[in-house]
């Protein structure tokens, strides 16, 4: 299991990605946008329809490529910005990993009643 600390860097593809791809597709969007995917961090991309994320990330030995799809609806919150990769604190991606929205600092429900 890979563990967020405050110090990690987390950075996130604006644009969205085709999830087809595999591990290699990500480190290569991650250097034609000027970033060093093995220095460390997470890399974080989702698909058009918002209802999936991958996260990339390097520990040292290897890459993990890890997938979230949502079983219901649509990621909420997603950052804009005018340049192609944005950083976040590692606050908010716990909250984008939960389906949750940063700007207003709640969760989606995180349960059904079965």
């Amino acid at each position: 299991m890979i563990q967020v600390s405050p110090r990690d860097k987390i950075f996130i593809a604006v644009n969205p990605v085709d999830f087809r791809i595999g591990i290699d597709s990500p480190v290569m969007i991650i250097k034609t946008l000027q970033a060093d995917p093995f220095a460390g961090g997470f890399f974080i991309f989702i698909n058009k329809r918002k209802t999936a994320i991958k996260v990339l990330a390097y520990d040292g030995q290897g890459m993990w490529l890890m997938h979230k799809r949502l079983s219901e609806g649509r990621f909420t919150w997603w950052p804009s910005s005018k340049d192609e990769l944005a950083e976040i604190d590692p606050k908010n991606f716990i909250i984008l990993l939960f389906n949750g929205d940063a700007k207003t600092l709640t969760a989606q429900r995180n349960w059904k009643n079965l």
